[in-house]
């Protein structure tokens, strides 16, 4: 492809008119986020000076995003998303509503604003796997990529404008009025989502159990190399991170001497730097692999923090945040592209809502809390050094769990697993399976033939297998029998659904070493207990 075809497959998802109607409501609705954020944020400020208590906020922002993640995750991937992302924007309408009334009446406390917050969040919460799984429903497969860039072109457009909307709402009109402009951006998007007509897959086969989707989504991304290093990748960069994002208000109004106005212009500026960033990265992945510019965005993001401990001006604090937009959208962008290009489509919302959530938001959280109660201690301005130098620190840990190369993973599903035939009547939900392959193998191949099933128990455990194992015939030493135990029949039949085609890659590389001219005999078994 030559440079002149990119801008056009950049594009190009707009042209669908349901995907272009759900990116501007959601821009909408994101600058409403900001909005309420600025407001929260500046709001606590007002009412309780202490460090501590105002990177609660953004604790309680994210916390539900920690705590009900997989459960979130596990009901996006076996239940109609249209659904529960109607409730979630009327369950956060109400509470945006809410929270008005109670700045506007003068009845608003410190823990109120933090109990508000939470419960706005547990909207988030769960809104935001289905979000994040919905993508691929929109467009088809071949505009998957571009549609991906413009969700985070979307973010950042709405990061740009919503903290300076949220600085002069606070200070021309009052705190309230950033409430209740969040609560008429769920209104656009509830009005998209009764327009549109989901295209979700249904199976003939019943619906996973919840609790099994939930032990299904972990085992995959224990079995998964590939996410488990986006999430290594993820803690050792957010954890610090969230400093800035935590004492962000009071670094503009303790170190600073700023305003609400010069709190959103600073905001404003991250997100001008991401817009930036968003036009340089393809620029930049042309140049650079995904682990260049990983090290190059923290090492960047690192000195801002480092910088704003030490230099106390308004102007320079704008430049600060500029670059940190810059550094901020490049980590992000790589970070989520490494992770959507690790997971299969099957368990996208689980594996999303592990990832994005329990260690993103989970890392936000928890950090926010590390820093603010440090801030308390020491102050500000070495708590953000100690910040930045965990930064450098953590990349330097992380520095073997590499993110390029994924892009040439082919998770479509190959269809290629046979129908069992069964002579017995079959109850979906009977169970255990236990399922056997035999390989005939000569000798000299034996260790090599060990090393490639690495591959074959991966794929096994991470499509539902509960336990697998690999045995050797004491009487033929070339004679191996593979197993691996299943907890229903119907869930096995969804193990058919779900190979890959990288799986299929790897069953034919262990399939060559059987030396008989037909297959490996797989057979099943079925618990009669």
């Amino acid at each position: 492809m030559n440079n002149k075809e990119k801008p056009a497959s950049a594009w190009s998802p707009l042209r669908l008119p349901i995907f272009r109607a759900l990116w501007i409501a959601t821009i909408f609705s994101n600058i409403g986020t900001w909005v309420h954020d600025v407001g929260a944020g500046w709001l606590m400020t007002s009412l309780s000076p202490s460090p501590l208590m105002v990177s609660l906020v953004q604790t309680a922002g994210t916390l539900p995003m920690f705590i009900l993640a997989l459960p979130a995750g596990a009901l996006s991937d076996i239940v109609d998303r249209r659904k529960i992302l109607i409730a979630a924007q009327y369950w956060m309408l109400v509470v945006a509503v809410s929270l008005g009334a109670l700045v506007y009446f003068k009845l608003a406390e410190a823990w109120s604003l933090l109990i508000m917050t939470f419960c706005m969040s547990l909207g988030a919460a769960i809104s935001l796997p289905a979000w994040a799984a919905i993508t691929p429903e929109l467009v088809p497969r071949e505009k998957l990529p571009p549609a991906l860039a413009l969700n985070s072109m979307g973010i950042n457009i709405s990061r740009a404008i919503g903290p300076a909307v949220g600085g002069f709402l606070i200070s021309r009109f009052g705190t309230y009025w950033a409430f209740f402009f969040n609560s008429i951006s769920f209104i656009a998007v509830l009005m998209i989502l009764y327009r549109w007509n989901s295209s979700q897959k249904k199976s003939a086969l019943p619906a996973e159990r919840f609790f099994s989707a939930m032990r299904l989504g972990v085992r995959f991304t224990k079995n998964s190399p590939e996410l488990k290093s986006v999430i290594y990748r993820t803690a050792a960069f957010i954890i610090p991170a969230s400093a800035l994002w935590a004492l962000l208000p009071l670094i503009t109004r303790q170190l600073l001497q700023g305003s609400a106005s010069d709190y959103g212009m600073l905001l404003t500026f991250i997100g001008i730097g991401a817009v930036l960033g968003a036009t340089l990265l393809p620029r930049l992945k042309n140049n650079y692999s995904i682990d260049s510019l990983m090290a190059g965005g923290i090492l960047l993001l690192a000195g801002v923090i480092f910088s704003i401990g030490y230099i106390h001006v308004f102007w320079f604090a704008c430049c600060a945040m500029f670059l940190a937009g810059i550094a901020w959208l490049i980590l992000l962008s790589n970070l989520n592209v490494a992770a959507q290009t690790s997971i299969p489509s099957w368990v996208r919302a689980r594996a999303m809502a592990i990832y994005f959530m329990l260690f993103f938001f989970g890392g936000m959280a928890g950090g926010s809390l590390l820093w603010g109660a440090l801030a308390n201690q020491i102050g500000i301005p070495f708590t953000l050094y100690i910040a930045s130098v965990s930064l450098v620190f953590g990349l330097f840990l992380t520095r073997s769990y590499r993110l390029s190369g994924r892009e040439c993973l082919n998770l479509a599903p190959s269809m290629h697993w046979p129908t069992p035939e069964v002579a017995i009547n079959m109850d979906p939900e009977n169970g255990p399976v236990l399922v056997t392959v035999e390989y005939e193998i000569k000798l000299e191949e034996a260790k090599e033939f060990k090393e490639t099933m690495e591959g074959i128990r991966l794929s096994r455990l991470r499509d539902g297998a509960l336990h697998w194992g690999l045995f050797q015939d004491t009487e033929n030493a070339g004679r191996f029998v593979e197993n691996f135990l299943v907890e229903s029949w119907a869930e096995h039949l969804r193990q058919h659904d779900r190979v890959t085609n990288r799986d299929k890659l790897t069953q034919e590389k262990v399939w060559s070493f059987h030396k008989r001219e037909s297959k490996p005999k797989v057979s099943h078994f079925l618990n009669v207990r």
